[in-house]
């Protein structure tokens, strides 16, 4: 029996795997990372060592109040900054007491402690540059997000924690990098325990707007608890509820829309730890070209080939579930 079992899932794979690649784009076609048009502008200007498009976007982001794109943006230039440093070092002598120029400078130190083995130490200068960001513009959240950040690695208790937080909420109270931080925070992996990391995330989710990448909070909690090497505690109903409700979030937005990338990319890998292949199958078509490296990178140095190796292995796990003479079944069907 197990030999004849194992026979039909080979012949179920040989016959419905290269149908299932319907809706997927080519393995070429995969983008990792890939910004959005504003993005990729300031990104090609500063890699001909020309700061001005860089600056002018982050300028419109905090004039706007495009708080979560000013999140993303200065975290991508940032890293740029960090590997092609010209364009930033010209930005610096041009206007050294610009706001978007100092959050961006903080970011960059703090990104650079974090990859060090003195971490510590390194947080400790970072400070100042972090409080001059939010001196820069008192209703910015990103230099709290920022801010929160830091008290992570440097080992800050909770009560400071909990002041930092109460700073990034006054300023934006659903601004989803500073839940990201505060979740990071409250996690197994530093100073809290899953059981925090949900009952934080769940209560962010119920309380966020329609729409809201909040809703993919609990996903990125049950991320945390799926990858803990012994994980315990979290019923597994607490964690499907998690991938329903980022599921319904998915929903909302457009198939191969490069905003919810990163939550759509958390989502798969989710429901990949949780075998609901389908559902998997389901989201990597809503991806689209639109890989992000988190949270593949959390699994392999190679976030990009982890990210199609495991796409391959949930068609081939979809095709294995189907009948022999039927056809794909549909998001949220039984497999016997």
């Amino acid at each position: 029996m197990p030999l004849l079992r194992a026979l039909i899932r080979t012949a179920r794979m040989i016959r419905h795997t290269a149908s299932l690649a319907e809706g997927l784009p080519p393995d070429d076609d995969i983008l990792l990372d890939a910004p959005d048009a504003r993005l990729a502008t300031a990104l090609a200007a500063a890699g001909h060592t020309e700061y001005g498009p860089a600056a002018k976007l982050l300028a419109h982001t905090r004039e706007a109040a495009e708080w979560e794109n000013r999140d993303r943006y200065v975290q991508r230039l940032a890293a740029f900054a960090a590997a092609r440093p010209e364009w930033f070092t010209a930005w610096q002598s041009a206007a050294p007491h610009d706001p978007d120029l100092l959050l961006v400078k903080a970011e960059v130190a703090v990104a650079r402690a974090f990859g060090s083995p003195a971490r510590a130490e390194l947080l400790r200068d970072v400070t100042p540059l972090i409080l001059a960001a939010a001196d820069a513009d008192r209703s910015d959240p990103v230099p709290w997000r920022l801010a929160l950040d830091h008290a992570r690695g440097a080992n800050a208790p909770h009560t400071v924690f909990e002041e930092l937080w109460a700073q990034a909420v006054r300023r934006s109270t659903h601004h989803y990098g500073c839940h990201v931080a505060a979740l990071q925070y409250l996690s197994a992996a530093w100073y809290g325990s899953h059981a925090e990391c949900f009952d934080f995330a769940e209560r962010a989710a119920e309380d966020a707007l329609p729409g809201s990448l909040l809703q993919a909070l609990p996903a990125r909690a049950a991320f945390a608890y799926l990858t803990d090497q012994s994980p315990r505690g979290i019923p597994r109903a607490r964690l499907d509820a998690a991938a329903d409700l980022a599921v319904g979030l998915s929903a909302t937005y457009d198939g191969a829309d490069p905003w919810p990338a990163e939550v759509r990319n958390l989502l798969a890998c989710v429901l990949i730890q949780l075998e609901r292949w389908q559902d998997a199958l389901d989201q990597l078509r809503l991806i689209g070209p639109y890989a992000t490296s988190f949270p593949w990178d959390r699994l392999s140095d190679d976030p990009l080939g982890e990210f199609l190796h495991l796409r391959d292995g949930v068609r081939l796990e979809v095709a294995a579930a189907l009948p022999l003479l039927g056809g794909e079944r549909t998001s949220g069907d039984h497999y016997s």
